[in-house]
């Protein structure tokens, strides 16, 4: 790690600011971080061109992630988030526990995608089946989300139908030599919050 330090302070013909100074001392600490980590991502920062505090959130990111714990989702929460069975529910009493649910969710930055082609009984079902049990790793970072997608991978047809560009549609009829589905509009829009910086 210092030789690395000492090779890119060499290379500048000014003195190097503090500012340099504290990122140069960073990311050396990070580096040494995650030497045991070492896999063939420290390959992508040969190749890649990025400032030193680009980089160093890169780095730090790595880190992050090989040192997260690995938890069903339900248990990123205290208490642990727990949600009644949805037999047990009227709608009107399910819908309100979904709209707290997701927001509770985002709050651990888990975003909710392709959602508005389930009923709320559908998605309610979803996040109690598939999501709250699931064991991801939670990652404390500001700017990490987790993108959950309500939609199987397979199912081609429902994302050609409600979700995909007309772009998207086009490329994909172009690659497969069949026609999509006709473009409809969902059946259940929702304005979930969504991760800074995206619309």
């Amino acid at each position: 790690m210092c030789e690395w330090i000492g090779e890119i302070v060499s290379t500048s013909s000014n003195k190097p600011s503090s500012d340099e100074v504290d990122l140069l001392l960073l990311n050396a600490r990070l580096r040494d971080e995650l030497e045991p980590f070492i896999d063939e991502s420290f390959d992508l920062l040969a190749t890649k061109k990025m400032s030193l505090a680009a980089e160093n959130e890169f780095l730090a990111s790595m880190l992050a992630w090989e040192r997260a714990p690995m938890l069903p989702i339900s248990k990123w929460f205290e208490p642990e988030l727990k949600l009644p069975q949805p037999d047990a529910l009227d709608d009107e009493t399910l819908s309100r526990i979904l709209l707290e649910t997701q927001q509770k969710l985002y709050e651990q930055r888990i975003v909710l995608d392709f959602t508005d082609h389930l009923s709320d009984r559908q998605l309610y079902c979803l996040i109690c089946r598939d999501i709250l049990p699931s064991f991801e790793k939670k990652i404390d970072l500001p700017r990490n989300y987790l993108h959950w997608h309500c939609l199987d991978d397979n199912d081609v047809e429902t994302w050609l139908r409600f979700y995909a560009s007309p772009e998207e549609r086009a490329g994909w009829s172009e690659e497969t030599g069949l026609m999509p589905p006709a473009a409809e509009i969902p059946p259940y829009r929702r304005s979930f919050p969504r991760r800074i910086g995206l619309n």
